[in-house]
């Protein structure tokens, strides 16, 4: 399940992911709202919170996150991951390369900073 935070303003965008993630979660939420706030601001800075529930991506979403991801690769100024499984962030620095923004991950416990990176 993909949430969208209250901390959210203009360009920064927070989003929660919890559980396994679904093709729908991608088409039906995300991506709709990421293209919308791409047309408005034209890059963004994108807190990803993955909460004590997440689980992981299935198929069709982890398809759906590397072709947007690609796509718009140069349009994330800062993306923070906060939290999540060990093998989340080992992959997130492996790929990083691939992204023209900046990176930063974050155990669960640092959120708050993680917010002030984004915004800041």
């Amino acid at each position: 399940m993909i949430e969208f935070m209250d901390e959210s303003t203009g360009k920064f965008l927070g989003i929660r992911a919890s559980g396994t993630l679904s093709d729908s979660d991608y088409k039906g939420v995300l991506i709709p709202k990421l293209e919308e706030l791409f047309d408005i601001h034209g890059k963004l800075d994108v807190l990803l919170y993955l909460d004590d529930e997440f689980e992981g991506w299935g198929a069709g979403a982890a398809r759906d996150d590397a072709s947007f991801g690609m796509r718009h690769r140069a349009d994330f100024e800062k993306l923070a991951v906060v939290g999540g499984p060990g093998w989340v962030q080992k992959g997130l620095k492996a790929f990083a390369f691939l992204m023209k923004g900046e990176i930063r991950t974050y155990p669960a416990d640092k959120l708050e900073a993680a917010w002030e990176w984004v915004a800041g």
